[in-house]
């Protein structure tokens, strides 16, 4: 599971890596490395981000588009 679209995402929703950790109760350092495939959010905080982001939980996953 690979979440290489985070990126993106946020960029089309203009929304930060800031505004995401924020919301989340999580450290920019922690949304960053999401950003950047260093690390992965469980599936629990990808539904969470999913719904901040008003998108469906594909779009994260999907890293074809």
């Amino acid at each position: 599971m690979k979440i290489n679209r985070l990126k993106v995402i946020l960029a089309e929703k203009e929304k930060t890596n800031k505004w995401l950790a924020e919301k989340l109760g999580k450290s920019e350092v922690t949304v960053s490395r999401w950003v950047r495939n260093e690390n992965q959010p469980s599936m629990e905080t990808l539904l969470v981000i999913s719904k901040l982001l008003d998108i469906d939980i594909k779009e994260l996953l999907n890293s074809s588009k």
